[in-house]
């Protein structure tokens, strides 16, 4: 009878505490109120009646209505909710990722660019109220998709990203400058990126400073990530005859003070990741330092219930006046 109840004045319920109260002033009491006549043999009386020993029932008739008039007085009441969101602050993301051959080095499992395919597919889920595009670079850059708030087209647009798909190099002032282009006509409160690389600006025809100065005129936050372990790496370093690559130890180069510079000047942050692990943390501070603000509206509708409990009480009160006047009147 209880289920999804709730009480709008639950206060009430401590009237409850009353009735044992009155369950002892009862029982030491009731011989007062009812009158007794002694006599010397009750031979001539019928024996085995019932009635006077069922007389407490008429009190705790009365009883169980005052508990129901209580529970009327609490307000039983079903609630339903129905909640409608509303997004007050999105945020538009290109994610600028180096695919050069070094991305498949094997400092981290299985190797670097799958490890980022990985970590990004999770970051991507995690953003359902903002829009996300990619863009590829290596020796050059273009765009994989743009910004769409349709996650299963990044998704399988990320899956598909892999090395030989462009020249081989680093040039990540066009990886950022491509990324700019897509954002630069963002309505968007916020406007992001998150440019990766494990290597040096060796490539392409923009310098990364005049890509950064693009995105400070144009209001985009960059965060920029370092990957790769420190030291060296097995990385590719030539060919096998069957075309597949020969892999030997090789020194990790990644161009921190550019990177850093990049964040810096834009208004994002530097990150440096060096295993798996700290790739993923990485990837979960950027999701809780760019908060989309989602505004919830919430409806309320009450069905009030304490109308069966005002019956029950009636019907109690009823029942104990009813017995009382008949069955128990001669008893009373």
């Amino acid at each position: 009878m209880f289920e999804n109840i709730q009480f709008a004045n639950p206060q009430f319920f401590w009237l409850f505490l009353g009735l044992p109260l009155a369950l002892l002033w009862y029982f030491f009491k009731r011989k007062e109120q009812t009158a007794t006549l002694k006599i010397s043999s009750v031979q001539g009386f019928p024996k085995n009646n019932l009635l006077p020993k069922l007389r407490p029932l008429l009190f705790m008739l009365r009883l169980l209505a005052i508990a129901a008039v209580i529970t009327a007085m609490a307000r039983p009441q079903t609630r339903e909710v129905s909640t409608r969101t509303k997004t007050t602050k999105g945020i538009d993301i290109v994610m600028a990722i180096d695919v050069s051959s070094s991305m498949l080095a094997r400092d981290l499992r299985p190797n670097r660019l799958a490890a980022l395919k990985e970590v990004a597919s999770n970051f991507i889920r995690e953003r359902p109220s903002d829009r996300i595009g990619l863009v590829a670079y290596a020796g050059e850059s273009y765009t994989k998709t743009p910004i769409t708030s349709d996650k299963g087209i990044v998704l399988n647009a990320l899956r598909e990203i892999t090395y030989g798909q462009l020249a081989d190099g680093t040039a990540i002032g066009m990886g950022l400058a491509t990324s700019v282009n897509r954002l630069k006509d963002s309505k968007a409160t916020s406007k992001v990126i998150i440019l990766l690389t494990d290597g040096v600006n060796n490539s392409g025809f923009i310098e990364p400073q005049t890509a950064a100065n693009l995105a400070v005129e144009f209001g985009i936050k960059t965060y920029t990530i370092g990957l790769g372990t420190n030291g060296n790496a097995l990385s590719p370093i030539a060919y096998n005859a069957d075309g597949s690559f020969r892999y030997g130890m090789r020194q990790v180069e990644i161009d921190e003070p550019l990177l850093q510079e990049i964040a810096k000047v834009t208004g994002g942050k530097y990150f440096r990741a060096t295993n798996n692990q700290k790739l993923e943390a990485i990837y979960d501070e950027i999701n809780k330092l760019e908060k989309t603000e989602v505004e919830e509206f919430k409806y309320y509708n009450n069905e009030e219930k304490f109308r069966p409990w005002v019956l029950l009480a009636g019907v109690l009160l009823l029942s104990e006046w009813l017995f009382r006047n008949t069955l128990f009147r001669s008893f009373i």
